[in-house]
């Protein structure tokens, strides 16, 4: 049970019993690791999934618009942009209270869009004269199915998975500093939560062994999207 409290055996480097040590609580950080990572890769997808819904929106919206209404969604995130996203995420989580996986995520995601919108409005204005667009709008296709079947797949593959890993690393840091889950609800980002405690009992396990299960799958994320990436810059005869 990874929320069993082993009361003799707080703060046990890892050992034969504790593979990966325990915590100031008590808990088989093994067990966590496990189970506390499906909390944490839960809040990146969802969250992935509100700022890829709200940004890849707003930017093919704002690719496609003419010159003035485009210019006045992009100062108006430009405005957004300029206040930290940390500091609106603590500000925002400061005054929700209590926090679950799922304010967390829709949270990350309302605040972090923005970056995303600019990204593909960039590749909207690149591609929106391109002869199958051009097509399609001859043929009477309305904006809704050219963003659908013709702007998204040129690069939603690539960007979604690097989204995943800023938005998992972002859990992690609100819950290093005290505003993101409980302590009590266990992913990653809570067990780092504990790292200011586990620096001054000289806990490394505590931190190291979380911290390098969160950076590795991280790592794997964004190296899928540059796969991704990669894929879709190639033709179609090369896929």
């Amino acid at each position: 049970d990874p929320a069993e409290l082993f009361l003799m055996n707080v703060n046990e480097a890892p050992n034969a019993e504790f593979w990966f040590g325990t915590d100031s609580l008590g808990r088989d950080i093994y067990s966590i690791i496990w189970y506390g990572g499906r909390a944490s890769i839960f809040i990146g997808l969802m969250s992935a999934a509100v700022i890829t819904l709200i940004g890849v929106s707003y930017g093919c919206l704002s690719g496609v618009a003419s010159g003035v209404v485009d210019s006045a969604m992009m100062r108006a995130v430009e405005l957004l942009q300029s206040v930290p996203v940390l500091l609106s995420l603590l500000l925002i989580l400061s005054l929700m209270g209590k926090q679950n996986e799922l304010t967390i995520a829709l949270v990350i995601g309302v605040t972090g869009w923005f970056a995303l919108s600019r990204i593909v409005r960039s590749e909207v204005r690149q591609i929106r004269n391109s002869e199958y667009i051009l097509a399609s709008r001859c043929m009477g296709a309305r904006f809704p199915f050219i963003m659908r079947k013709h702007l998204i797949p040129n690069f939603v593959s690539a960007i979604l998975f690097v989204v995943i890993s800023t938005s998992m690393a972002m859990e992690a840091t609100l819950s290093f500093l005290g505003l993101g889950l409980p302590v009590d609800v266990l992913s990653w980002g809570s067990m780092l939560a504990l790292a200011d405690r586990a620096l001054l009992l000289n806990s490394w396990w505590v931190i190291l062994i979380p911290g390098v299960f969160l950076v590795v799958t991280l790592l794997s994320i964004t190296s899928i999207g540059h796969y991704f990436r990669k894929r879709s810059n190639q033709g179609p005869s090369n896929l």
